[in-house]
Formats: C-alpha cells, structure tokens, sequence
C-alpha cells in the first residue's frame, strides 16, 4: 500500500501501511479474527480496498478535520429537568416535547416542506399582550385544584373524544376566534384537560367539537388516528410560548406552530392528519422544524433571543393547520408586543425540517430514546444515530444515514472512540474494544 503522510498524519500513513502488510502476509490471527474461511482471498482484496480508500480519503482531509475544534454536546448533557406550571412538570424531561433537536439530521424533505409552507413568509408570534379584535391575545390556560365539579361536555367528534367529565370552572379563560380552545391544568392529580370550540350553553351545560385529557406524568399518545383539541392530536398547552419562561432566561421544550396546507399524513408524535392533499411536497402534521444554527440573533432583545434559542434547541412542531409560521403562546400582559413584533424578521427559508425518528422507542408513547454520554465526534455537530435500530451506530457523523463518510470518520477516531464513547454502541464484532476488525464490519453494513 502506498499510504503518505507528513508532520501530524505520520501515525496515520504508520497505520495505514501497518494494517496493509499484514493482510497482505495473510497474517494468521487476522485472518482467524475475521472468520474468512475459505473466502480469504475476497475478504483480501475487499479490506486492501477500504484500506486503501480510508488512507488515501484520511490522509487529504486530516488537516482540514484535526483544526475543528470536537463537539462535546451530549444527549445527557441536554437533558434539563421537564418545564412546569404551578408546580405540576408538563411531562418528563426525556418526553418528545422537552428534548432537544439541535443535533438531529436535517430531513430529506425540508426543502420542498419551507417551500410549501413559505420560505419569504416571517414568524408571527400569534399572542401578546392586551386585546385583539375584542378577545385576549393566544391561547389562554386555567390552573385548579381537585375538588373543582366536572362537568359533562357533548362532542361533535365524540368518537375521538375523551368523554369526561371536565374540571370546567366558573368564567372560564377561552382561546378567541373560531378556535375557543380551553386548557385546564388540575395541578392536584397532574392531569391536563384540553376542548375545542367549547361553548357553554344556556342552560350551563357544554359543548365542544373534541377534547382530550392528558396524565402529565406519562408518556402515552392518543390513539393512532384520534384527534385532540389540535389537529395533529397532540396536546396545545406543552408547546405554549410563557411570558415566565422567557423572564426566566430559557424555554426548553418544543414550540406548537400552524401551517396553510399540510399533507394527509402524521409523523411522531403526532396521531392524527387534517388534509386530504397527498402530494409529498407538504409537511405532515406533527413534522418538527427548528431555526438554523447559523441565523444570527445578536441583533435581537434579549426577550427575542430566549424564543429564537429555544427554536434552535428544541424547534417547533406543526400541530394545526393555519397562518405560516405562526408560533403559539399564552397571553401576558408583560408581553412587549413591539419586541414580539421584531420576531417577523426570522423568515421561512431561516429555517430547516429535523428528522427526529431515530429518537421514537414506539410510535405509542412520546418517551425518547437516550444516549447516555454519546457524543458528537471531532469536527462534526451532530451526535452518531442507528439508521436501522439495531444497536450498533453507523451514522458515524449524525446525518441520518450510514455511507462511507461515516466509515472514514470511524477510522480517522478508533482510538479517540475508545476513550469518549460508549463503545459498546461501536462494537460491531462485540468483542468488547474498538479494533480494526469493527471498522471492516462498518464498511460492510453500508
């Protein structure tokens, strides 16, 4: 093998001519190692290749990989306790809503869903302060104890409704416009009401288009098909935009937002579709989104900057069909609605769709999967992932799928993999180390 390097790859060309004269004496413990069997001369010929590949690919890029500086974000360290109303944790921190998707693959199909959605169309924060046409500015929540009298509600859509009853109180906060969503927190049992165009009638009863209950200690779904309160039959009140997180300095989880046109399909977590479009052009219901990390927000208040950090960290997801863009809150009147008006500078095309299956366990239950102390490696800003859940991780650089980029990058970090990595997660041979033997197995799954 012909393998040059100079000054800091001299390990590397050491490596690469090492690894090649031993195949190339048939070095019994290799071969023995490999398993070859009666195929030693393929298995020859096959790893002289990748050898060959991976030196000549390594020995190129090295320079331009060993001056990045290593991403050291985890997934552990992400992980921030679940957000909270009045002392009740709206779900768990490893639920769907409350992770982070900055490291997560861009999906295929981001462009053609901005394009759809609207790439010169701004971000509109739908809440604020004061009235509107009459009616508060968002999506409004009520807070009440245990003891409060249910009540029983009839449902336009009762067969994807939970029938109830509902802790509705007296003068109850209700979303204005068509929508007249009302969300209910019970903070004794951690449970979360949510109705659609509820009206209470004449003689005090309720009616309602759907509603759906939620324990905001598990991680349950709705059934596959059912509504909510929302479109995409997840719940409004985890993806609420609050004027106390904001003042609190951060907002860690997912952000609920609407589109004009989406597609008769749902994505996790999502659990139900309101189109009959099919084209795959348009973004189905419960698509995450997230603002690139490139968008500068150093212009911004620093009111602003607490939403646009949370839409680089933790995105949003499209729950309901509506205006572009537009990003869902609670009203306030400590909201600066001038500063919330500044938000409209983001456009569409600042933007990106995330793939964030690799972190569904089942599409049942919106727990995700963790990756204690996996980290990105050198050079790379995305965290490896399973494209085929099998256990092993050969998307070595995080972009959602195994190819031989990711067989160079293993090579150029077996030893920085044994010492930053839970090599378990790398094994491919299960022997228990990092070994060449792996990096031939990695080349052959993809």
């Amino acid at each position: 093998m012909n393998c040059r390097a100079s000054g800091a790859n001299s390990d590397l060309t050491g490596f690469c001519r090492k690894q090649g004269d031993r195949f190339l004496r048939h070095d019994k413990p290799v071969s023995e190692e490999l398993a070859v069997s009666g195929k030693l001369r393929h298995e020859l010929v096959m790893t002289i290749f990748v050898l060959s590949s991976i030196c000549l690919i390594s020995v190129v890029s090295a320079g331009s990989v060993s001056s990045q500086n290593s991403s050291v974000l985890t997934q552990q360290e992400n992980a921030l306790p679940g957000p909270a109303i009045d002392g009740v944790q709206i779900y768990p921190s490893d639920d769907i809503w409350n992770v982070r998707v900055d490291q997560l693959p861009v999906d295929p199909n981001s462009s053609a869903y901005i394009g759809k959605i609207g790439s010169s169309a701004p971000l509109h924060p739908d809440f604020g302060s004061g009235l509107y046409e009459g009616s508060i500015m968002g999506i409004p929540f009520n807070i009440v104890s245990g003891s409060i009298p249910k009540k029983p509600v009839v449902f336009d859509y009762a067969d994807e409704s939970d029938p109830g009853p509902y802790p509705i109180p007296d003068s109850p906060l209700v979303e204005g416009g068509s929508d007249k969503h009302i969300l209910i927190i019970d903070r004794d049992s951690g449970t979360l009401y949510e109705l659609y165009a509820a009206e209470e009638q004449a003689d005090g009863t309720w009616e309602a288009g759907s509603g759906a209950v939620f324990n905001l200690s598990d991680y349950r779904l709705r059934p596959a098909g059912w509504t909510s309160a929302d479109a995409a039959g997840l719940p409004i009140l985890p993806g609420l935009i609050r004027y106390d997180e904001v003042a609190n300095g951060s907002i860690n989880h997912a952000i609920r937002f609407t589109a004009p046109s989406t597609r008769r399909a749902y994505v996790w977590p999502a659990r139900h579709f309101a189109s009959s479009v099919t084209d795959p052009q348009y973004p189905p219901m419960g698509q995450r989104f997230r603002l690139k990390a490139t968008f500068n927000t150093s212009g911004f208040s620093p009111q602003a900057r607490v939403i646009l950090d949370a839409l680089k960290k933790y995105g949003m997801i499209l729950a309901d069909n509506g205006a572009p863009w537009y990003v869902t809150g609670a009203p306030d009147d400590n909201w600066d609605n001038d500063v919330l008006h500044t938000l409209q500078q983001v456009k569409g095309s600042d933007f990106e769709a995330v793939d964030s299956s690799s972190l569904m366990i089942t599409p049942d239950s919106g727990r995700v999967r963790t990756f204690p102390n996996l980290t990105a490696f050198p050079g790379m800003s995305s965290i490896p992932t399973d494209p085929d859940r099998d256990g092993l991780y050969e998307d070595i650089n995080g972009n959602g799928h195994a190819d031989f980029a990711d067989v160079v990058l293993f090579f150029r970090n077996m030893d920085w993999i044994s010492s930053h990595q839970p090599v378990s997660l790398f094994d491919f041979n299960r022997n228990g180390s990092i070994d060449f033997n792996d990096l031939v197995l990695l080349f052959r799954k993809i």
